[in-house]
């Protein structure tokens, strides 16, 4: 008998088949809704800038993709749609929306895979959005290049913000509430209520 469509291997938690039920697609679309949520409330409040757009940017709602770590797919799902979702508003149109969540997915992936080492695995998560984003389509429509950097071709001084910004939210935001979240105290009666919890192995 064939898989499920919704049944995989997971070769990061011993390589037993696990089912995308319905909490998992329950909780992919929490991260989504908040992803968007945090964009929305972030663009409209009088701190919208560090904008959720352009080359100078911090997106708060990335340090969700720490969170992968911990819970695995339903992150890796809801931060990519989340993006897609948020790229939809702004200006730049399908390359945004398509790269833009891309890197989101590839960051998301990458911290699950790292899970071992948290902090290890936040930094790496930062670095896609930062050369995917950054340096790979973003200076094209919004070129960020300081007197100070001018001698330093555009798309680099722009990967290099974006990177910055993506550390801020996923390195250091993400893995403070990461670490807060994997505290049994507060995973443990999760845990008993039916949430999926990552191992570490």
């Amino acid at each position: 008998m064939g898989l499920h469509p919704f049944r995989h291997t997971n070769p990061g938690v011993g390589g037993e088949k696990l089912k995308f039920d319905s909490r998992d697609i329950a909780l992919t679309a929490v991260f989504t809704a908040l992803y968007a949520l945090i964009n929305l409330v972030q663009s409209l409040s009088p701190f919208g800038n560090p904008s959720i757009y352009g080359p100078v940017q911090l997106r708060l709602s990335d340090f969700l993709i720490a969170l992968a770590a911990l819970l695995g797919m339903p992150v890796i799902v809801g931060v990519t749609v989340g993006c897609t979702v948020v790229n939809v508003f702004g200006s730049i149109g399908l390359i945004d929306i398509i790269l833009g969540s891309l890197a989101n997915l590839v960051a998301a992936s990458l911290v699950m895979l790292l899970r071992k080492h948290k902090l290890l695995a936040c930094i790496a998560g930062a670095m896609p959005i930062g050369i995917i984003v950054g340096g790979g389509y973003l200076w094209i429509f919004y070129p960020f290049q300081p007197a100070e950097l001018a001698f330093l071709p555009v798309w680099i001084t722009t990967l290099f913000s974006i990177l910055v910004s993506s550390l801020i939210a996923v390195a250091a935001i993400g893995y403070i509430v990461l670490q807060i979240l994997s505290r049994p105290a507060i995973i443990e009666p999760l845990k008993s209520r039916g949430l999926k919890v990552l191992t570490e192995h």
